[in-house]
């Protein structure tokens, strides 16, 4: 059982209020999960504020409470700790509690707009391959080696995210590859992790909801490399316009990735086909299941990371071949009649670029591309417009429908995506907010060598409407309407 004085070390405090020596039940920073014992951490938020909420932590039984600023009202059996930050501190005594888990294991950090998901998972799985324990944390699961657990957010909050790694410690786990959001640096969810590793994939149009600007977003994703310690690796894709200045002030040991450019690990696409690719990596050619060249990217920085963490390359390259796609990135699904859909998580203006290039350049004029797409509500409006003129541009028929409208109407999303569409292009479009409809029609449109794309969901199970997550599956109903086809 830890106690108070165990934390005095790891933390720089301002003010130390009564110092009563007690034992720490459990930390806490949401006042209604408190119980006798707690520590309780007062967090500036963007919806409240952690101070209004002191009072109740007390009275619930919290007899430690870290804040930003004293309350009016002390109460002497309790001990207050003023601090400069009290989300980084969360974190930092979060990290203490359980043991510093990520000290005991590989931790290796992905961050960027795009391929965090492929690229952490499909390390989990290479990994594994080769014989090691391993977990991750990432957009769809938390695995900790065969246990899998539903994520709520990229990156949990610190507590949530120490206690997953202690567990994965206690699993006898060598590794755990982690997604790292842009919020989560900002909000120091990762203060007082240690990475052995950070991989950057790109940055694009996202997350302006928060950020605000783009250059505050891109500081939010160089935050995460400046905090890298001397001996880890910063991995950056040298092919991105923003990839040297990521890494600019990191003190970890810099490597670099590249389709086009000299760098330390290279690619070369040498086949693509809908089953798959031929690559060149380094010196090596292998035969992937993976499709497109922004999986090209993401494999590279999986085999990057895997030699930089002292992995035999033949070994790797082996594993490669040997993977399959992640669920729901482009995953294609076949039907009776010759025709190929395609669902996809694309949900930003250079993801859906990036799938819709590739599936024409891959189907070479054959058949037509019909793509059906939509944008969440309560998130970035400006890339709406931009995702409606690229599948507009790209496709040959485009359907505008929901993604998770959340809180917000459906038509009125549907409107913002729509002004992206010019005169010309609104011929080819069609508006149906439901999206199981929209995606049948979609079906019903199709023809033999057709290609219908479904993008934005990719492999969620559920469509978040006012509240409330109803089950949803786009990969379900495609095979559901393509049964009906036959």
């Amino acid at each position: 059982m830890m106690k108070i004085n165990d934390l005095k070390n790891v933390i720089s405090f301002k003010e130390f209020i009564h110092n009563n020596n007690v034992d720490i039940n459990k930390i806490e920073f949401d006042s209604r999960k408190i119980s006798e014992g707690d520590i309780f951490v007062a967090i500036p938020g963007t919806v409240s504020d952690g101070h209004k909420f002191i009072d109740i932590a007390v009275h619930k039984g919290a007899k430690t409470i870290i804040c930003e600023t004293l309350p009016s009202d002390i109460n002497d059996e309790t001990n207050y700790i003023v601090v400069e930050s009290s989300s980084k501190t969360l974190g930092i005594i979060s990290s203490e509690y359980y043991g510093n888990p990520s000290r005991k294991l590989k931790l290796i950090g992905i961050t960027g707009t795009n391929g965090k998901t492929t690229i952490a998972t499909t390390l989990f799985n290479l990994v594994r391959k080769l014989g090691y324990k391993s977990g991750l944390i990432s957009t769809i699961q938390i695995m900790i080696e065969n246990t899998s657990v539903t994520a709520t957010h990229t990156t949990p909050d610190p507590i949530q995210l120490n206690y997953y790694l202690n567990e994965m410690v206690d699993t006898g786990c060598d590794y755990c590859f982690m997604e790292v959001s842009s919020h989560s640096t900002v909000q120091n969810r990762i203060a007082g992790l240690t990475f052995a590793g950070g991989v950057f994939t790109n940055i694009t149009h996202d997350h302006l909801d928060f950020h605000k600007t783009f250059k505050e977003y891109i500081k939010a994703k160089q935050l995460f490399f400046d905090q890298l310690p001397k001996e880890a690796f910063a991995l950056t894709n040298i092919d991105d316009k923003n990839g040297d200045i990521i890494i600019q002030n990191t003190k970890a040991r810099k490597y670099s990735y590249s389709l086009r450019s000299a760098s330390d690990f290279k690619i070369k696409i040498l086949e693509s086909h809908f089953d798959g690719m031929l690559l060149k990596m380094n010196n090596s050619e292998i035969w992937t299941n993976f499709i497109g060249k922004f999986n090209a990217y993401n494999l590279l920085a999986v085999y990057a990371t895997t030699i930089l963490c002292g992995f035999n390359e033949d070994e790797v390259l082996l594993a490669l071949t040997q993977l399959k796609p992640v669920e729901g990135r482009f995953e294609t699904i076949h039907s009776g009649t010759g025709i190929t859909a395609i669902v996809d998580y694309a949900h930003t203006p250079d993801a859906l670029e990036n799938v819709i290039s590739t599936i024409n350049a891959i189907r070479n004029g054959s058949g037509q591309l019909i793509t059906v797409v939509g944008a969440g509500g309560d998130r970035d409006k400006t890339k709406r417009p931009e995702m409606a003129s690229i599948a507009a541009e790209l496709s040959d028929k485009l359907i505008l429908t929901s993604d998770n409208p959340r809180t917000e109407d459906p038509e009125a999303i549907l409107n913002d995506m729509q002004e992206g569409v010019n005169v010309i292009q609104k011929k080819k479009m069609l508006r149906i907010s439901n999206r199981e409809e929209a995606i049948r029609t979609a079906c019903m449109l199709a023809k033999t060598d057709d290609i219908i794309l479904i993008a934005g969901k990719g492999h969620e199970k559920y469509q978040e409407i006012n509240g409330v997550k109803h089950h949803f599956d786009d990969k379900e109903i495609i095979i559901n309407a393509f049964k009906e086809l036959k």
